[in-house]
């Protein structure tokens, strides 16, 4: 039998979803409204994302911090990018809602023979620092932090913004 544990998260305008699961699952969405971030921030994240350089600072944020437990850092992988950045995608143009939807799917069309996988899912709206953000959030909750500080030696990150200034997280974890 597997254990699934989901943790849902609302911080503000950053949404969290993280799993620890080797079957799909779906999370109830939740939407920010409007009326909680400045129209100029919203304006200003979406003109400038830069995803592979928030995907990058995700994955060294990530690595500290398991360096400053005493854990091995992450190995980067461009096949498990590749289904990461397919989910935020996916979010982001509301293909799928928010959450683990197709994970088995994601973590099968890696091609990786695998021991363990987790996955961690993000978004928020109006940061000047949205990887900052989601990487602090997913600090700040149990289940994430699991899968942040688990027995895993590869990962891979998506990012994906939308028309909204909505900018979507994925991180895939593997062993």
């Amino acid at each position: 039998m597997i254990k699934t544990t989901i943790y849902s998260v609302a911080l503000g305008t950053i949404i969290l979803s993280s799993g620890a699961i080797a079957t799909p699952v779906i999370n109830p969405t939740f939407t920010p409204t409007s009326s909680n971030v400045s129209n100029n921030a919203v304006q200003i994240v979406a003109s400038n994302i830069n995803t592979a350089g928030l995907e990058q600072s995700v994955f060294n944020q990530i690595n500290n911090y398991r360096a400053s437990q005493g854990l091995a850092n992450l190995t980067r992988n461009s096949a498990i990018d590749n289904q990461a950045r397919i989910h935020s995608q996916n979010m982001a143009n509301g293909k799928v809602t928010f959450g683990h939807t197709g994970f088995s799917e994601r973590i099968q069309a890696i091609g990786i023979s695998y021991r363990a996988a987790g996955e961690n899912v993000a978004y928020n709206q109006g940061y000047t620092a949205p990887a900052k953000t989601a990487v602090e959030g997913w600090l700040k909750s149990p289940g994430h932090l699991a899968n942040i500080k688990g027995n895993y030696n590869q990962t891979g990150i998506g990012v994906a913004s939308n028309s909204q200034g909505e900018i979507y997280f994925t991180q895939i974890f593997l062993r």
